[in-house]
């Protein structure tokens, strides 16, 4: 007979207890063993410079920095060559160098025109269209391609199955990979520029209705009213017959302006909203509809409307027109749908690669102090997005971006420098550039705290800075070094983008703010320099590049020449410079000659708002790598951080990846 085990339900709980207590155990060493479970954290700070950060550390300005590295380790971080942010983060993202993924510089050049191309993405019209009358209605839709090579390192990690968020990495428009990501530098505003705002004012603007970065109108005011006009992208559902044949037409959208008769207020009405401003005072974000085809397509975008004064001029900002998260026309998020997610919990934010209007302070429409005012909202913005994030934040990888010390540096450094040529003192923005560094030690110290104590948590930037006090129009250094020939050599300086040269008489030219291009026979259009003579005309450029002298210091503007196919890896240098200039401290490329320009004189003081800068001798402006965890190579690299990033869940980096990991292992096996 079989004997039936007698129920207890007192050790019946017990044992389920037990049990529950056993399963529990079992499941927190599962965690504690599968590195999908760590958090792995990155803040990428863009511009972080280490002399900077030292010394306000041992100001002790910066306690949350002061006591990561007391816990880990803190070292200047070699930066790339170039030292420009698409390049460095373009390398921190692949693990290579600029051979490898084939970005070197904000710029590339077309060798079948000798014009220039924007180096991060492409967009390309419809395939197929339909055309009835002046519509035409696509049939097949248009594309935007990312043009940097290599696979991202969050890759490798989502198909490990580590949970994954990527937010504003730059060079990642539109995002690369299934990860949970927000695309930064690169994406474009609805123009498809890099931001281009608006400016109205009662004053007709001067020679030109545009400034580089912006578009100036004049608002006539009847009375105390005035309609202003907002010019939004090409409609390519239309074509309107033009100069040069059917091109497409603008969609505008108009505005209300009614001024107060005895206030310095006005009330707009944009479409269906309406909102009051005071002078000084920026709207809230305003949601904007371009009507493509009326009934059945449109473009929507966002913007903020910023009064600056109302009398006795009338001057009114606004942003660039940003692509509209919530409703993209682009692909700006992954997944798709993130981006309108991120709305609902933070409502619309700027979506444009870089926010702070630098542009805007350096062609006379915001004042230093307005720009320092837009900045910090731009930080404020990114702040609560790092905040929404750090909340839910449980495990994984997650990288997250801000762009403001980079940005702020640029602009306010002379400021803070008294030997800069452009000087200004003033009291209120000598500190700008601390406080940022303040600012993001507040977002440190609540990072810390929130992280499992378990956590690896990296500050890393791409680069750091460094006073840009002198610039060199290294086209004309070419020029009067003859290795450019102009058409007409009596109107040198009047034409951009190279409108003069002779390609026939032209052996170098300069393009993008270091590169510089051999007029090679075979791969430009009409190239002049054989193969044979490559290399040697390559050896006698690098030589005198490094012999020149400024004849106003007495030093040398160029300590650094870097030949690509020698020194670079990967099989993407066909479109890379011939030789990568480095230049001196304090040194940069002019303004003009990036874009094909021979200015009179080869050396110009720098008198310009944007007073601080890194595109010079990598080795001048290395980057920042902080970390709790111990740094064991002494000269760590932007690519070594990648491998570092994949070895904490034991992931293993490609073949072409050329880093070794620079962290201790720390508890990674554990």
């Amino acid at each position: 007979m079989r004997r039936v085990k007698q129920f207890h339900p007192g050790r019946a709980k017990a044992q389920g207890s037990l049990l529950l207590a056993v399963l529990a155990f079992a499941a927190l060493l599962t965690a504690c063993a599968s590195p999908a479970h760590r958090q792995v954290f990155v803040l990428g700070i863009d511009g972080l410079d280490p002399q900077l950060l030292q010394r306000f550390m041992e100001e002790g300005k910066l306690p949350h920095f002061s006591e990561l590295a007391g816990r880990g380790e803190f070292k200047p971080m070699t930066t790339t060559m170039p030292p420009l942010s698409p390049v460095a983060w373009s390398t921190f993202i692949t693990g290579t160098d600029p051979g490898g993924h084939g970005i070197f510089d904000f710029i590339h050049r077309d060798p079948r025109t000798y014009l220039p191309e924007f180096s991060m993405s492409k967009a390309s019209g419809s395939g197929r269209n339909l055309r009835v009358g002046s519509w035409v209605l696509p049939i097949s839709g248009g594309s935007v391609e990312q043009l940097r090579q290599g696979r991202a390192f969050w890759e490798l990690l989502d198909e490990a199955g580590i949970p994954t968020t990527v937010f504003r990495m730059p060079v990642n428009f539109p995002p690369q990979g299934d990860a949970r990501a927000l695309s930064g530098m690169g994406t474009p505003d609805i123009l498809g520029t890099s931001g281009t705002f608006s400016f109205f004012s009662s004053s007709r603007p001067g020679k030109s209705d545009s400034v580089p970065g912006g578009r100036l109108n004049w608002l006539q005011l009847v009375g105390n009213r005035a309609t202003g006009t907002l010019r939004g992208p090409n409609n390519t559902f239309r074509e309107v017959d033009g100069l040069r044949g059917p091109e497409n037409p603008e969609m505008k959208l108009d505005f209300q302006v009614l001024v107060d008769p005895d206030e310095p207020v006005v009330r707009f009405v944009v479409q269906d909203n309406e909102f009051i401003l005071k002078e000084g005072e920026w709207s809230d974000w305003i949601r904007l509809e371009f009507e493509a085809i009326p009934y059945l397509a449109g473009v929507t975008a966002v913007a903020r409307f910023y009064l600056q004064e109302v009398r006795p001029e009338f001057r009114l900002y606004v942003t660039p027109l940003q692509i509209n998260p919530e409703e993209p026309v682009m692909p700006i998020s992954s997944p798709g749908d993130w981006s309108r997610e991120l709305v609902d919990e933070l409502g619309y934010f700027y979506t444009q690669e870089l926010a702070e209007e630098t542009k805007a302070l350096s062609n006379g429409v915001f004042s230093a102090e307005e720009f320092w005012r837009q900045a910090r909202f731009v930080f404020e913005e990114q702040e609560r997005a790092f905040d929404l994030l750090l909340r839910d934040y449980r495990e994984g990888f997650m990288f997250f971006y801000f762009s403001g010390v980079d940005q702020v540096s640029h602009m306010l450094w002379r400021y803070a420098d008294t030997a800069h040529p452009a000087y200004i003192e003033d009291a209120s923005l000598a500190g700008a550039i601390g406080e940022m560094y303040q600012k993001m030690d507040g977002v440190l110290g609540r990072l810390m705290e929130r992280l499992d104590e378990n956590a690896t948590l990296i500050v890393m930037s791409d680069h750091g800075f460094a006073p840009f006090s002198r610039g060199v129009n290294l086209n004309s250094w070419l020029l009067e070094a003859g290795y450019v020939g102009l058409r007409d050599p009596s109107r040198r300086g009047e034409e951009i983008l190279f409108g003069n040269v002779d390609w026939n008489l032209t052996k170098a030219y300069a393009l993008g703010l270091n590169g510089v291009y051999v007029n090679l026979h075979g791969r430009e259009r009409s190239g002049i320099v054989s193969s044979g003579a490559y290399e040697e005309l390559l050896e006698k450029l690098e030589s005198e590049l490094l012999a020149m002298v400024d004849p106003e210091t007495g030093e040398k503007p160029i300590s650094l020449v870097v030949r690509t196919k020698r020194d670079f890896h990967g099989p993407h240098l066909d479109g890379a410079p011939d030789l990568v200039v480095g230049y001196n401290r304090g040194y940069r490329s002019s303004w003009a000659s990036p874009l094909g320009e021979f200015p009179a004189e080869i050396f110009e003081v720098n008198l310009d708002a944007w007073s601080g800068d890194h595109a010079m001798d990598h080795r001048f402006v290395p980057g920042v790598l902080l970390s709790n965890r111990s740094i064991t190579l002494d000269q760590p690299a932007l690519y070594d951080l990648t491998v570092s990033v994949l070895d904490e869940y034991g992931v293993e980096k490609l073949p072409e990846m050329i880093g070794s990991d620079c962290l201790a292992p720390s508890n990674r096996e554990k």
